[in-house]
């Protein structure tokens, strides 16, 4: 038998692989210092000097303007120490932001992308003049909010005649003690720490220690990263058994195995042949998880999964996947690419001819595989490890590829395999169902991203229920698509099936009135995002200073869990309102720790500004309370985004790996357990 017969199988007709490659286009790059600076002097020499900062912001990111509104992000800042000059109006942009609707602050942000550049004319009062300029504000993209920052030192001259009738003004009172504390207050990181209180708890210099060797080791964790792999793996092997139970696969089992002992005169030969076509198949699909990580790397494939483009083109793609999984139309791959592969086939023999059968059975089975191949490389990419990809691959090709090897061997087993019918189509229908559910998980993150509030969490759940008590019906054999056939009695696994549908759909119902639904709250959006609830659960900091929270976790004999956030951070508040409001997470945040959280855009201003060394020998001067949170943060930690939670015991070490921006209340949880866990096997 030629293995052409193959071709004549309709199920050849595929989804265009076009549409899987588009999953790879929308790429961003998460650049560690979002905005970069550059300062010149123009017009040195002349009666018109001027400063020109030039921000470059990296693709995905925007910086907020100068004159952002009160109530949302922080605005952009500049800070000018003068000497033999004075300033001439105020910084201005060489281009105009663009307003964007924000839904959690309720207000239009002024925004800048690429590059944009600000000029600050000055008044020469002397020949020579020097300048100190400071830019600080935020920029963010779908997933931080990041601080910003850039300082240089310029100088110039100005002609005689230019300052001839040009008398100095003098500082104000508070500009000249400003000049005078940023230059003759050089200060370590101790002194930024209060006096001691009445209490009797002394704030320790040790607190401000820099940990990131000691959070390496838990984020390096072996135990973590195994587990982590294992689960790819184990989700990769289910969606390999998904994928055998399709109209793409499933036929191909038995047409397969017994063309292998078919051709071969001997059983041994035959299990030979086969166990090579199991082989091919994981080496193809492992070779896709290394090929793609090979080219985009896991931190590049981690921001496509959380990329709103990606998320649109993802959301799309598994639409037209549950349309033609309904019998909507029917996705084909051009023939030439199943002929040339089958005539690859018919050149070649020995191994290598069983190879290229198996390259075929790959491309012909793309139709049902490519939908459940894609979501799997999503998941993987979204744990930033550099081999998840061909791990999640090897596990779906063992899925796979084991029913081919096994029935070589026990070909006696192929007489009780369930015969090829009507009830693979409605296998094909319950998946159209399930990749139209989860289609809008992908357009809730592009929602949520560009504001659109087409999808708020009530909309998203009422959907929900519909589909999964669409599915319900049609389990009972009430509801039938084109292809499908006639439902004569409904067997008891069908009936199973149905019910777990409709109670799944019950369940859901309270999420319409705002019940945390946390079967759900990985797919569905943050409670904010609805319109009317009937939920309270919200949690509050007990402190909003470092050294206090210390010190109150001391005399409370508890773990401190830091908060780094910010008053314009929009991350925060979505994380906030997703994991926050889990009546398990409040609970144990009550209970069980001193919450402690530090605005780094926070505006009060400290005593004195403070001026301080960076790791590079950069000087910054520390104005705000939220500088110093910023400071602490960068210094102790190594980290410089917004959302950012980490849990200390009461001499200021880790206690578990830090916590970004992810709505993942599960993954919440085992951090907070975690860290209470360590705290009391240190005590």
């Amino acid at each position: 038998m030629n293995y052409n017969i193959i071709k004549r199988f309709d199920t050849m007709k595929l989804r265009a692989l076009s549409f899987f490659l588009l999953l790879w286009i929308a790429i961003g790059a998460n650049a560690a210092d979002p905005v970069s600076w550059t300062f010149r002097l123009t017009g040195d020499n002349t009666a018109s000097p001027a400063i020109e900062a030039t921000a470059t912001i990296a693709p995905g990111f925007h910086m907020y303007a100068i004159d952002n509104p009160p109530g949302g992000s922080s605005p952009l800042e500049f800070f000018f120490d003068l000497k033999g000059c004075s300033l001439d109006g105020k910084p201005t942009a060489n281009k105009a932001y663009h307003k964007q609707y924000d839904d959690v602050f309720m207000v239009d942000q002024h925004l800048y992308e690429g590059t944009v550049t600000f000029v600050q004319k000055l008044k020469p009062t002397a020949k020579d003049f020097d300048v100190k300029v400071e830019v600080k504000g935020q920029a963010c993209n779908e997933e931080d909010c990041v601080p910003i920052f850039g300082s240089s030192k310029l100088s110039g001259h100005a002609p005689a005649s230019a300052v001839a009738d040009v008398k100095e003004e003098p500082a104000t009172e508070s500009a000249a003690q400003e000049i005078a504390q940023m230059t003759d207050s050089l200060q370590s990181a101790e002194t930024l720490l209060p006096e001691p209180d009445t209490s009797g708890i002394v704030a320790d210099k040790s607190w401000w220690d820099n940990v990131e060797a000691e959070l390496d080791v838990f984020e390096d964790n072996p135990t973590q990263q195994e587990r982590s792999l294992l689960y790819i793996l184990i989700a990769g092997f289910i969606g390999g058994l998904i994928a055998l139970v399709t109209p793409c696969v499933w036929p191909m089992i038995p047409m397969t195995v017994s063309f292998f002992l078919k051709q071969n005169k001997n059983r041994s030969k035959a299990i030979r042949s086969a166990s090579v076509y199991g082989l091919s198949i994981i080496v193809i699909y492992v070779a896709l998880g290394l090929v793609i990580t090979g080219i985009f790397g896991a931190s590049a494939l981690n921001e496509l999964a959380t990329s709103a483009i990606f998320n649109i083109i993802f959301f799309a793609l598994l639409v037209i996947f549950a349309i033609s999984f309904l019998g909507g139309f029917e996705l084909t791959l051009p023939a030439s690419w199943t002929n040339k592969m089958d005539s690859k086939v018919d050149s070649t023999t020995g191994l290598l001819s069983i190879f290229f059968m198996a390259f075929t059975l790959v491309l012909v089975s793309f139709s049902c595989t490519g939908p459940i191949i894609g979501t799997l490389l999503v998941e993987a990419a979204a744990t930033s490890d550099l081999l998840s990809p061909a791990v999640g691959m090897f596990g779906f090709a063992l899925a796979l590829a084991l029913p081919f090897t096994l029935f070589a061997m026990f070909p006696t087993m192929l007489k009780s395999m369930p015969k090829s019918g009507g009830w693979l189509n409605s296998v094909k229908v319950v998946l159209g169902f399930l990749e139209l559910a989860l289609a809008l998980k992908f357009l809730s993150v592009a929602d949520l991203a560009y504001g659109w509030r087409i999808l708020d969490r009530e909309v998203f759940v009422s959907l929900w229920i519909v589909i999964f008590a669409l599915l319900g019906v049609y389990l009972l054999g009430k509801l039938r698509f084109p292809h499908d056939s006639a439902v004569e009695k409904t067997g008891v696994g069908r009936f199973l099936l149905a019910c777990i549908s409709f109670s799944f759909a019950v369940y859901m119902l309270p999420g319409l009135w705002g019940a945390p639904l946390k079967a759900i709250s990985a797919f569905a959006p943050p409670a904010h995002t609805q319109d009317f609830s009937l939920f309270e659960g919200n949690v509050h900091a007990q402190v909003s200073d470092f050294e206090e929270g210390m010190k109150l976790a001391t005399r409370l004999n508890k773990p401190v869990l830091i908060d780094f956030s910010g008053h314009g951070c929009v991350n925060c508040r979505k994380m906030e309102a997703a994991v926050w409001t889990d009546p398990e997470i409040k609970r144990t945040i009550d209970d069980n720790f001193v919450l402690v959280t530090l605005m780094v855009d926070e505006k009060k201003a400290l005593p004195q500004p403070i001026v301080v060394k960076e790791s590079d020998g950069t000087e910054r001067t520390l104005r705000t309370v939220g500088d110093k949170w910023s400071y602490l943060q960068r210094t102790k930690f190594g980290a410089n985004a917004q959302p950012y939670h980490v849990i200390l015991d009461n001499a200021g070490k880790p206690l578990s790996p830090s916590f970004g921006y992810k709505e993942d209340i599960p993954g919440y949880k085992r951090f907070l357990r975690q860290g209470i866990e360590n705290y009391y096997n240190g005590k």
